[in-house]
């Protein structure tokens, strides 16, 4: 245990151009994932919060649901979709780091959207009289909301991020792990340890843990600097 944790200690230290590669493939990959996620999910959770319609309730419990979606499945559906005789097969994307975005987005989506479904009804709740004396509802009015609530919707952005850092199923399925080319922090943690190659998946996973956490921390003092300026 020493020996590995020293040795994971080395890799760090000197910036092993392996370590260095695995780890900016993982944060490629997961922050586009948080990106694509972040802009499709704020609009489904404000318009969720804010509109009322037929199957609304039933809408979010499918929402809730999914933040629980299992990531094999999700990597298996993707897998069929992107393979040859799938319907983007012809694109060629199957093993390669978008396919992995494309899986990780599907994930975290659900994550993010009922987070912010359920922020931005609190928001709603609050301000509703207010925003209809003004003449503002429907769109207006979940984009208003949205705007004021932005820096609590870091919560639901880190919560998707730290769903999609620490995927393992879906990326395994659909990037095949492949040297070089689509093996991030976990893939590598969860094959060298299988190979007992203790020091690159500790030095993996403190790398992985310090990241969380540093996002975490800035994403805590961005909001407090918020909420001190605007009171």
């Amino acid at each position: 245990m020493i020996e590995a944790l020293s040795g994971a200690a080395s890799l760090i230290a000197s910036g092993d151009a392996k370590l260095l590669d695995i780890v900016a493939l993982s944060l490629k990959v997961s922050l586009s994932a948080v990106f694509f996620a972040t802009l499709l999910a704020l609009p489904i959770g404000a318009a969720v919060a804010v509109a009322r319609f037929p199957g609304r309730h039933a809408l979010i419990v499918l929402l809730n649901a999914l933040m629980g979606l299992p990531p094999v499945v999700v990597g298996l559906v993707v897998y069929l979709l992107l393979s040859r005789a799938g319907p983007l097969g012809q694109f060629g994307l199957l093993f390669t780091p978008p396919a992995m975005v494309v899986a990780q987005t599907i994930l975290i989506l659900p994550i993010i959207a009922a987070l912010t479904r359920q922020a931005v009804e609190d928001a709603w709740l609050e301000y509703q009289e207010q925003l209809r004396s003004l003449g503002v509802s429907g769109v207006p009015a979940a984009m208003t909301l949205l705007w004021d609530i932005r820096y609590s919707l870091l919560t639901a952005i880190l919560a998707g991020l730290g769903r999609a850092s620490a995927e393992v199923g879906a990326v395994m399925i659909v990037g095949g792990n492949i040297d070089g080319v689509t093996r991030v922090m976990t893939t590598t943690i969860a094959l060298e340890t299988s190979k007992g190659d203790l020091p690159l998946a500790l030095s993996l996973g403190v790398v992985l843990i310090l990241l969380v956490l540093l996002l975490n921390a800035a994403a805590f003092l961005v909001k407090e600097a918020a909420q001190r300026k605007y009171g």
